[in-house]
């Protein structure tokens, strides 16, 4: 029976990465890879997250990967970058851009060779431009952040599904499935029991893979969805 595997925010880390696909999930073709977004900024090697995801896609197998906070930030500030008349940022961009470089915007300059977002090849950032922004499937809704109740249909909020921190989940308003997720590391003891605990109405997956020596986060994990076994990789990128 085909496997589906929700992997959360891996944020630059590419040998993590690599080491949860290959050695400890090892797909088949017939598997299906469900990415919760955040490829970039803060580790090291965020242009090599991207090449394995869409690789694994041009290889033929079933990927669906989802945008997050961090993709979206990234091609904002690209098409900012490529409609100034010049080089000096308005001050709003300008503050934006060192907003970036806090959450990790230079390592993901430096992944790719380039000094400004603007030089990132165009291909990159029309790929983050196009990520869906939630999958719906029988049992589960998986997003990168949450959902925002407060609409009739929580499903018209975008950026609520990128930047979303804290909601109450209304469960007739999705079919009563439950919310898998990312975006807010959190230890492992809380990521194990939202997955064994049957009454929990959400999972976050998001451990913090670049997190590495802070006791109960560092790692990345996956969560299959039918046996809801999980795994979990240590940073190999730290």
């Amino acid at each position: 029976m085909p496997k589906r595997w929700v992997i959360p925010d891996i944020h630059g880390c590419s040998k993590t990465l690599k080491g949860l696909v290959n050695n400890l999930i090892n797909p088949t073709r017939n598997d299906e890879l469900y990415f919760l977004g955040d490829y970039v900024d803060r580790g090291a090697d965020s242009k090599g997250v991207i090449d394995f995801i869409r690789n694994l896609k041009n290889d033929g197998y079933n990927v669906t990967a989802l945008k997050g906070n961090h993709e979206d930030f990234m091609v904002e500030l690209y098409d900012a970058e490529k409609q100034a008349r010049n080089t000096w940022w308005h001050r709003l961009g300008d503050r934006k851009h060192k907003v970036w470089m806090e959450i990790g915007g230079k390592a993901t300059l430096s992944s790719f060779g380039v000094t400004h977002v603007r030089d990132v090849p165009v291909d990159y950032i029309e790929w983050m431009r196009g990520l869906k922004y939630y999958i719906l499937l029988d049992k589960f809704v998986l997003v990168h952040a949450g959902l925002n109740f407060k609409n009739e249909d929580p499903f018209e909020d975008q950026r609520a599904m990128l930047w979303l921190r804290e909601y109450e989940i209304q469960p007739e308003k999705i079919g009563r499935r439950k919310i898998i997720h990312g975006h807010v590391p959190v230890n492992m003891e809380l990521i194990m029991l939202a997955v064994r605990n049957k009454i929990y109405k959400f999972i976050d997956l998001d451990n913090g893979p670049y997190m590495s020596g802070k006791e109960g986060f560092g790692n990345l994990v996956a969560l299959e969805l039918e046996s809801m076994e999980m795994v979990i990789q240590n940073n190999l990128d730290i």
